[in-house]
């Protein structure tokens, strides 16, 4: 540790720290443009100038200047003013005059610091430099005139996303920032560069003039479009969401967030259910709720408890899945589940299907195997963090599944199952890196456990961890990551056919003459069988309303207080950022209105009521939340033999994946680009 002084205070940091890390530890600020804390340091903007005593009489950036044991640091002293003015104003010399119009406006760095640093005239009558405005595709606008190079753009494409398209060309003064080839950007994570861009030069294309950020009502929250759980700040006016942004969370998605997840929102105003709907003659025709509610007691009170079955979707809250397991328990049917995609595995115990390792807990391994994943797809951000691991170092990477670019090296050590066992006989080399590894995980994909032979893939897999060293005391190596966001949740709540009652499979294909689908908008529900009566409780018209003979208006993931488990088992909550459209209420209130209309009131009318009753029922939701140990070795249930066939890709189109990401304009402007296939086959 190294102490020194910075404007009087005395401050202890780890050696090797930067001065304007030690500033930010004293409480300090430094105004700054290039540098970042999760990027690499640049160096190129200057504006961080401090003085520091014994050293020759000029100003030292302070971003790459390492700190020393009785270093004494002046921040604000006449030269290091005059240093930061002049940089100011080289900064200015061709910067346009587009603040009324720019859509950075009251949000960017280069305002907030000429307020500090700017002259009110300036010296220099040259023309101001044009540069071509480069089109990155659909989600980021450019404005290169505006550009003042501090390269975080390109260290973020480079570092944090594994995408290496952009960079500066040229030289003095016709240097810019653009990708080599003129092209739409590729990564999932491009959005990012629009927050960290400090001037108007990167912004966001889909809300391009849309409002000033003094106009927006900020929300906190928790993103639901894949299970990671990224935190999001949800900025709203009026009754209508604008946009979405990434909260600061090191422990989950630090600060970065996944494409669809930040410019799907166009989609939460589309396609909206906001009424009753009942299908007569093969047509759905508006009703009250009045009609809704009588239509479903009059067929649930005919059908017989055995004979009726509920479904959850992607996106659904655990408030509303409780209410809906108690509905259906107080009508007498166990017919419930929340693996719609049909995943075979044993849930009896809480490690068989978390992130144990946690999401934070990638950068402590040193070995990795995945199995039948694509987390690139499945969960960017979550992947962002296995590349961070992957550049700091020492970490070997296998791959088994079909091969696409990761963003980092792995050896592929295989397509198929089958080669677990390889792995598990020590047949495969890898088997020697999994071996020789001191925290070595793996990380078995969701989709891998839906296949014919999930249960023993699931099975084998943890076999794998408890052979490698890999569940220890103060080590948890197995990890499943899941790309729904409530299907943690669900697992927890039990929502799943006890002994002798249906599953997903046998109620999608005509087990059951009365089905709920709460939420669910996967394609399989488009085969159920005409005869049996769908209920869908839902906010879009999606899958689940197109098959659907009664539609009850739902609230969408922006639109109601809900918790939610992430892949790791971590407990957030969302809050309400707009009211439902329409007559659409919180679902959890629907199935609570409903019950009572059957005679079979829920025990609760509030949700904190709701919430008192979810915690004293299930004490894992009321508990904080912690990494596992992994000393328990006892294998899951295992069914049937590993399959040669090849693993294939869970999501072939990471844009649309659900009711809302379907129903945006932006992802699918996304596809177009990207996936042209795709795009005329939707057509």
């Amino acid at each position: 540790m190294a102490k020194l002084t910075i404007d009087g205070i005395e401050v202890e940091v780890p050696n090797g720290s930067t001065v304007i890390q030690a500033a930010e530890a004293a409480g300090i600020e430094i105004p700054r443009f290039c540098y970042h804390e999760r990027l690499s340091v640049a160096g190129n903007c200057r504006m961080c100038l401090v003085e520091i005593e014994k050293m020759p009489p000029k100003p030292v950036a302070s971003c790459g200047q390492p700190v020393a044991d009785g270093m004494v640091v002046h921040t604000d002293s006449e030269m290091v003013r005059k240093g930061r003015r002049g940089v100011m104003e080289f900064l200015l010399i061709n910067h346009p005059l587009d603040c009324p119009i720019c859509d950075q406006g009251g949000e960017c760095d280069l305002q907030d610091e000429a307020v500090a640093y700017g002259r009110d005239a300036s010296r220099y009558e040259e023309d101001k430099r044009s540069v071509a405005q480069p089109d990155w595709g659909p989600l980021v606008r450019t404005t290169m005139t505006r550009c003042i190079h501090c390269t975080r753009c390109v260290r973020f494409t480079t570092e944090v996303a594994g995408t290496a398209e952009i960079g500066g060309t040229f030289r003095g003064e016709s240097t810019k920032i653009s990708t080599y080839v003129e092209k739409a950007l590729t990564s999932e994570l491009s959005g990012n560069i629009i927050d960290l861009c400090p001037v108007g030069a990167l912004t966001s294309k889909p809300y391009a003039f849309t409002a000033r950020p003094w106009e927006l009502r900020k929300t906190d929250s928790i993103d639901v479009l894949d299970a990671v759980g990224s935190n999001i700040r949800i900025d709203a006016r009026g009754a209508e969401v604008l946009r979405i942004l990434p909260r600061i969370n090191d422990d989950v998605n630090e600060e970065w967030l996944g494409d669809k997840s930040r410019f799907s929102v166009d989609g939460l105003k589309r396609r909206r259910l906001d009424r009753p709907w009942i299908r007569e003659n093969g047509k759905l025709r508006a009703a009250s709720w009045e009609e809704a509610f009588a239509a479903i007691a009059g067929k649930v009170k005919a059908t017989a408890p055995a004979k009726m079955g509920a479904l959850t979707g992607d996106l659904a809250d655990l408030e509303s899945m409780l209410a809906l397991k108690e509905f259906f328990g107080g009508l007498g049917s166990k017919n419930i589940d929340c693996r719609i995609d049909g995943a075979a595995f044993d849930a009896t115990k809480r490690a068989y299907y978390l992130f144990n390792t946690s999401i934070a807990g990638i950068e402590e391994a040193d070995a990795l195997l995945i199995i039948g994943s694509n987390p690139r797809h499945e969960a960017p951000v979550l992947n962002a963090r296995i590349r961070k691991r992957w550049l700091a170092g020492g970490l070997k990477v296998g791959l088994i599944g079909a091969a696409s670019d990761l963003t980092y090296k792995y050896d592929h050590v295989g397509e198929a199952p089958v080669v677990l066992q390889a792995l598990l006989d020590g047949a495969h080399p890898f088997a020697e890196v999994l071996k020789s590894a001191q925290k070595p995980m793996l990380i078995l994909g969701a989709g891998g456990l839906s296949r014919s032979d999930g249960a023993a893939i699931h099975a084998t897999a943890w076999k794998l961890a408890a052979q490698f060293n890999m569940l220890t005391p103060d080590w948890h190596g197995f990890n499943v990551l899941h790309h729904a966001a409530s299907r943690v949740g669900a697992l927890d709540l039990g929502f799943l056919p006890c002994e002798g009652a249906m599953d997903a499979k046998a109620m999608l294909s005509g087990g059951v003459d009365v089905l709920w689908l709460l939420g669910a908008d996967n394609e399989t529900v488009r085969s159920i069988p005409a005869q049996t009566f769908v209920v869908y409780q839902g906010h879009h018209g999606d899958a689940g309303a197109a098959r659907a003979d009664i539609i009850l208006p739902g609230a969408a993931y922006t639109e109601k207080d809900g918790l939610y488990v992430n892949t790791e088992g971590r407990l957030q909550q969302a809050f309400v950022a707009v009211k439902p459209p329409g007559d659409a209420r919180e679902d959890w209130r629907i199935l609570r209105a409903i019950s009572a209309y059957l005679g079979h009131a829920l025990p609760y009318d509030t949700l904190e009521q709701l919430r008192d009753h979810l915690k004293a029922e299930y004490p894992v939701f009321a508990a904080e939340f912690r990494r596992l140990a992994g000393t328990d070795l006892a294998a899951p249930a295992a069914a049937g033999a590993l399959s040669s066939v090849p693993f294939t890709p869970l999501l072939t189109n990471y844009y649309q994946t659900d009711a809302i990401s379907r129903s945006s304009p932006t992802m699918a402007a996304c596809v177009a680009a990207h996936h042209p296939a795709l795009a005329e086959a939707a057509e």
